[in-house]
């Protein structure tokens, strides 16, 4: 307070104000600088790194959910591979219509089911290109006489043993003069290897 009082009972000299006067617009000029040269660009760039950050977690973000994909996508390929190899090691040598009948009819028999014959109803190459190197054979396997249990025995244990096969029709038909027996047809896929 003395000093404003001071101040007013003292008059400023001409030159006294000019520096005053001087001072203060350099000080705004300061003031002007400082926020126009040097905190507009440093906020600025601080807006564009935080941009720039937000944008390379978000790039991260994706690229470790395709990393993750790849790892699984490899992981089916390799046990799609390994699922390959077994199949196709289990697709026998020779052509399929020497080697599958016989064992057709070995098989049947090992159930007690005798006189069986199997015949190629036809067979065609798979369209995909994937499967460029399989074959589909379509087979007939008929059975003249047999019994439903032993029949459905035979038949569960010939789908888990043989992974390459599918029966896609089964026809049971009682016979007339001995009702305790049947006659089946089957019709049956195959998938196997070009040799």
């Amino acid at each position: 307070m003395r000093a404003l009082q001071n101040m007013k009972k003292s008059k400023l000299t001409k030159d006294q104000l000019q520096k005053l006067m001087l001072s203060a617009m350099g000080f705004v000029v300061l003031v002007y600088v400082y926020f126009a040269f040097f905190l507009g660009p440093l906020n600025r760039s601080r807006a564009q790194m935080l941009a720039k950050m937000n944008e390379l977690q978000e790039k991260i973000g994706s690229s470790k959910s395709e990393m993750n994909k790849a790892s699984k996508l490899e992981q089916q390929a390799g046990t799609a591979t390994s699922r390959f190899d077994v199949f196709k090691n289990l697709s026998p040598e020779g052509a399929p219509i020497a080697w599958f009948p016989p064992r057709m009819k070995l098989f049947f028999s090992n159930y007690n089911i005798e006189k069986v014959t199997a015949r190629l109803d036809s067979s065609s190459p798979f369209k995909d290109p994937e499967l460029a190197a399989w074959m589909r054979y379509n087979w007939v396997i008929e059975m003249p006489q047999t019994d439903f249990i032993t029949l459905g025995n035979a038949v569960a244990a010939l789908e888990n043993s043989e992974p390459l096969l599918a029966l896609t029709h089964v026809n049971i038909k009682a016979l007339a003069d001995a009702p305790q027996f049947q006659q089946a047809t089957l019709s049956a896929s195959t998938t196997l290897v070009k040799r």
